[in-house]
């Protein structure tokens, strides 16, 4: 199967799940992220049973374990927190007054970025490229990744459910504010990682590098939202205060503690 017809039918799949966002408009990059990039990790070994090798069997169980935890966790948030679902309901448009041209425009933006960002392993595969220290390596840090986001997580919703009304600094919040963000970075890197060395050509490495740079550039966005949410909840605790100024918002040891005021950012 050539790589343009196989992005092309990721790019299909992307469509069928997160076509839950016309349900709920959120949906399509929340749920529909999610789990689109576990269905990835279905679909690559059935295009590609026989170009698979170690590393790129890895990666493809890491998309599926990836994307149905944080299909997962969202999905399970949104049912059981009441405050939560508050809380987005004031911070993201339930797409109510958003037309249906513009819906439609999301829908397919949206699959095509989730297909650029699996699209390192796609053409590994495809370029029928076997298991190499870059895939290994890309795979380990994928892997990292997902364990970051985990208990980043994990530590949160116990952090909030001891204490609801106060910003969560215990565990690796001590180290970045938003390591679940970090840990999304760290997992798309190590996706970005193990292609290299398998890339051929213009039109795969723009698609690989599109898709990393556009996740990494969502995730600052979603730092800067949430920075700005903790800044109207607890800006006037002095605690808080002392902890955004002396821990790095999203990458460890940068000092980069605000990006409130880059308006360019979109998360």
């Amino acid at each position: 199967m050539g790589n343009g017809l196989a992005f092309l039918i990721l790019c299909m799949v992307a469509l069928v799940v997160s076509s839950c966002g016309f349900y709920k408009y959120v949906y399509f990059i929340s749920l529909g992220y999610g789990f689109s990039i576990a269905a990835f990790g279905l679909a690559m070994p059935i295009m590609f049973w026989a170009e698979l090798s170690v590393g790129t069997v890895i990666a493809c169980i890491l998309f599926v374990v990836y994307g149905c935890r944080l299909g997962g966790y969202l999905l399970l948030r949104e049912i059981k927190s009441a405050s939560y679902r508050s809380t987005m309901k004031k911070e993201i448009k339930d797409g109510n007054s958003i037309k249906m041209v513009a819906k439609i425009s999301i829908w397919v933006s949206c699959a095509f970025l989730y297909a650029c960002q699996v699209s390192p392993v796609l053409f590994r595969l495809g370029n029928g490229e076997e298991t190499s220290v870059s895939c290994i390596i890309g795979v380990i840090i994928m892997a990292a990744g997902i364990i970051l986001e985990s208990a980043a997580d994990y530590q949160k919703s116990k952090a909030k459910a001891k204490n609801p009304n106060r910003f969560c600094d215990s565990g690796l919040y001590k180290i970045v504010r938003c390591p679940n963000y970090l840990g999304e970075v760290l997992f798309w890197t190590g996706v970005f990682v193990s292609g290299c060395g398998a890339l051929d050509g213009f039109w795969q490495w723009t698609a690989a590098i599109f898709g990393y740079i556009c996740i990494v550039y969502i995730m600052f966005g979603g730092a800067r939202r949430l920075e700005l949410r903790q800044n109207r909840n607890y800006g006037e605790d002095p605690e808080y205060q002392a902890y955004v100024k002396s821990t790095p918002i999203l990458i460890p040891l940068v000092p980069l503690y605000s990006v409130a005021k880059y308006k360019w950012l979109v998360g």
